[in-house]
């Protein structure tokens, strides 16, 4: 996680120096050596030794307090070297040595400061870490008959904590997945997120029709959530070749086929979770090869220049190869080059490959096509 080498190298520890310490002595010591020249080249009288005052904060700035402590002893050392050279020790030059002693010791204060809250800082993207691990369990790479991988794109490196939620498991029902986007960020965010998923967990193995799964998830959105508090979200199922999606005012997942990229819009507009939506499913007959993407709005909202990422002319090329995470690891690549490594948001990204069922077996048709069925 690249938030805790970041804050590791601000840590110091009774062993080696870390980065960050080796950084932070390197620079004063170089800022002690031009400061010394300088009064060396100027002459027996001490007129540069206030200078050296900046030496122990420009540590402090990256260094751990010891190494403050060390610093500022060293500049306090030269310092009254020079004051001892002098001719008459000026009263100028004294109260300038013990300006360095004192100053040492405020920026060793600092530093301890800053060295504990880089510490706090860290145990909390650890902690945030674990709580994002929590709620997006890894996918795949099998789930029932189809290939599925899921990947989590952090908007920044000091905070890879969001909303954006997915899941896929096999149930008696097919292969259920869903994709979702909780408004907001942080704890809350994930808490909403993980009682979405827990909710979704269990309900997808005990309802046979993708709409009473929406209406389960939508009243545990409204028990937890106030009155601008929503969840947009996708649901997919895939049983015996047939695909079914049902949309709750969430980005439109694509279907890739045969290097065409097809965006399966929902037949009516829906809500959002949390404000009662009535959906209705589309359905869609697979083919083998056929895959599927899932993705929250933070990939439609990268850009660059005003310009946005051009998803569905791209996604063929960057997604129809290799596997499914191959697939995920050439679109993160892209997505982040064209962005230049600036995301304004979380990405969570689902896809799937169906490669067919074997013969003999029938799957169950979905309770919606019955009728279409009988007739």
């Amino acid at each position: 996680m690249l938030s805790l080498v970041r804050m590791h190298a601000f840590q110091s520890g009774r062993g080696p120096l870390s980065p960050g310490s080796r950084a932070g002595l390197g620079a004063a010591l170089v800022l002690l050596a031009i400061i010394s020249g300088v009064e060396l080249a100027d002459g027996r009288w001490a007129h540069y030794v206030a200078l050296m005052v900046a030496a122990p904060f420009l540590a402090a700035a990256l260094a751990s307090w010891r190494v403050v402590l060390g610093v500022g002893a060293a500049a306090t050392a030269i310092g009254s070297a020079f004051a001892l050279a002098e001719p008459r020790t000026s009263l100028v030059t004294a109260v300038n040595v013990a300006g360095i002693a004192l100053a040492t010791g405020i920026a060793a204060a600092v530093a301890a400061v800053r060295q504990r809250q880089a510490e706090q800082i860290a145990e909390l993207s650890k902690l945030a870490a674990v709580a994002q691990q929590a709620v997006l369990r890894p996918l795949g790479p099998q789930v029932g008959t189809l290939a599925v991988a899921g990947r989590y794109i952090s908007s920044t490196a000091t905070a890879e904590i969001g909303g954006d939620l997915y899941e896929a498991i096999d149930t008696p029902y097919g292969v259920r997945m869903i994709i979702g986007d909780v408004r907001g960020k942080g704890l809350d965010a994930v808490r909403l997120a993980s009682i979405v998923l827990g909710s979704y967990r269990h309900v997808a193995y005990e309802r046979a029709d993708l709409r009473a799964v929406v209406a389960d998830l939508d009243r545990a959105v409204a028990r937890n959530v106030g009155d601008e508090d929503f969840v947009t979200a996708a649901l997919v199922e895939e049983r015996g070749g047939t695909l079914t999606i049902v949309n709750c005012g969430h980005p439109s997942p694509l279907l890739l086929r045969r290097g065409a990229v097809i965006p399966l819009e929902p037949p009516a507009p829906a809500p959002p979770l949390g404000f009662m939506p009535v959906v209705r499913p589309r359905v869609e007959r697979l083919e083998p090869g056929d895959r599927l993407l899932l993705f929250t709005d933070g990939l439609g909202e990268a850009r660059r220049d005003g310009e946005f990422f051009p998803t569905a002319d791209r996604a063929w090329r960057l997604l129809g190869h290799g596997t499914v995470g191959d697939g995920l690891a050439s679109l993160e690549t892209a997505l982040v080059e064209w962005v230049h490594g600036r995301l304004d948001d979380d990405i969570a990204l689902v896809l799937m490959e169906y490669a067919g069922h074997s013969g003999g077996v029938t799957a169950p048709v979905p309770s919606w096509e019955v009728g279409a069925a009988e007739g």
